[in-house]
C-alpha cells in the first residue's frame, strides 16, 4: 500500500487527514499495531494518553519515515546511531537520544530524551511518507494490556475513539521494538526485542542491560505489563501437565500456552481451545504470543499457565514480556 503517481490509497489519505485534524489513527508496524497522533500536536498526544489510560510521564515512541528526519527531533545524532540505523532501519529498533529544542514535553513524558524508530511495515511507511511528519505511536491497546498484532485486536480494545484503523495483516515480528539508550556511555539496552544484544554490541561495543536510576523512562518498562485480564502464571512443562491432569476437562479452570501438544489424557483441553500450541522456535513464538494470550483470555479460565521459555538469548524478548504479564509465578 503506497502512494503512486501522486495519488494516495483512500485509506492512507483518510488517515493522513485524520492526523492533520488532530485525531487518532491505528496502523500496523512489523512489531505491533500503533495508536498514532501527530507528534507536533500536544492536544492530539494528550488524546493518546487519555484513550490508553497511560500515565503522562510514560513517553511515546516517535515514528519517522527516514533517518534524514532525525535532526528535526534529536539534538545531536551520534555516529553510532547512524550506523545502527544503517543496519537496522527500517526495522524493530528504537533509539533513545537527547531531544531537540521545541519537542513537546507531552511526547517525551517530560524527559530530555526522545525515543525514535523507523518502522518497516509497508502500510506504516506509506502513512509516514504521505503524512510527511513524525507520528507518535504507542501500542494500540489500553495501558498495561496485551499489545495488538491484528487490526481486529485494535477494534476489540477500542470500539470508539480512533478515527481510522488501517489494515495490515498479522504483525511479522509480534513483539515491541528493542529499545537502546544512546544518551550515555556505555549505551544501555532498556527493552529486549528482535534486534538482540549481539547485534547491538557489534556496533556499540559492550553495553549495559536493564534500567538504572539514571536511565530514561521507556515504554513497557513497568513490572506488570503486557497482561491479559486473566491472571498469568509461568510454570514448567511438568507442573503444567500435573495441573492439567488434576482438573476435569469438562470444567477446566485453567488454560495453557505451551510449545507442544498436551499429554494424551489432557487432549480435550486442546480440542476445547484451552490449550494453545505455539511454535518451538523463538521468532515464531514471538509472532503468535500476543494473539495466543488474547485468545486464551476469552476462554473463561481462572488462570493462564504459560510454559517457561528457554534461557537462550534469542528468547530474551519473549521471556521479558511473559515475566511482565505473569501475575504470579509457580
Amino acid at each position: 500500500m503506497s502512494a503512486e503517481r501522486g495519488a494516495l490509497a483512500p485509506d492512507i489519505a483518510a488517515a493522513v487527514a485524520a492526523l492533520r485534524a488532530g485525531d487518532l489513527v491505528a496502523f500496523p508496524t512489523e512489531t505491533v499495531y500503533g495508536l498514532g497522533a501527530d507528534a507536533r500536536n500536544p492536544d492530539a498526544l494528550r488524546r493518546v494518553y487519555a484513550l490508553k489510560g497511560r500515565p503522562a510521564d510514560h513517553p511515546l515512541i516517535l515514528h519517522l519515515a527516514s533517518v534524514a528526519q532525525l535532526p528535526q527531533w534529536v539534538a545531536s545524532v551520534p555516529e553510532a546511531a547512524l550506523e545502527l540505523a544503517r543496519r537496522h532501519w527500517p526495522g524493530p529498533l528504537t533509539l533513545v537520544m537527547p531531544r531537540a529544542a521545541g519537542v513537546s514535553d507531552v511526547l517525551t513524558g517530560g524527559q530530555n530524551t526522545i525515543a525514535v524508530r523507523v518502522p518497516a511495515h509497508p502500510v506504516a511507511r506509506a502513512l509516514l511518507e504521505a503524512f510527511d511528519g513524525g507520528i507518535a505511536a504507542p501500542s494500540a491497546n489500553r495501558y498495561g494490556h496485551v499489545s495488538p498484532t491484528r487490526a481486529a485486536h485494535v477494534r476489540e480494545e477500542f470500539p470508539s475513539g480512533i478515527a481510522v484503523i488501517l489494515e495490515g495483516g498479522d504483525c511479522e515480528v509480534g513483539l515491541e521494538s528493542t529499545i537502546v539508550a544512546l544518551d550515555r556511555t556505555p549505551a544501555r539496552l532498556l527493552r529486549p526485542g528482535a534486534i538482540g544484544r549481539v547485534a547491538l554490541e557489534a556496533v556499540l561495543g559492550p553495553i549495559e542491560v536493564g534500567a538504572d536510576a539514571a536511565a530514561p523512562r521507556v515504554p513497557g518498562s513497568t513490572l506488570q505489563h503486557y497482561a491479559p485480564a486473566t491472571p498469568v502464571a509461568l510454570a514448567s512443562a511438568e507442573e503444567i501437565d500435573r495441573r492439567c491432569r488434576a482438573v476435569s476437562a469438562s470444567s477446566a479452570t485453567i488454560a495453557v500456552l505451551a510449545r507442544r501438544a498436551p499429554p494424551p489424557e489432557c487432549a480435550e483441553l486442546e480440542a476445547r481451545g484451552l490449550w494453545w500450541r505455539a511454535p518451538n522456535e523463538a521468532s515464531g513464538y514471538a509472532r503468535v504470543l500476543y494473539a495466543a494470550l488474547r485468545a486464551l483470555d476469552k476462554c473463561g479460565a481462572e488462570r493462564i499457565l504459560v510454559e517457561r521459555v528457554p534461557e537462550d538469548p534469542e528468547w530474551d524478548a519473549a521471556r521479558d514480556r511473559l515475566q511482565r504479564a505473569a501475575a504470579t509465578f509457580i
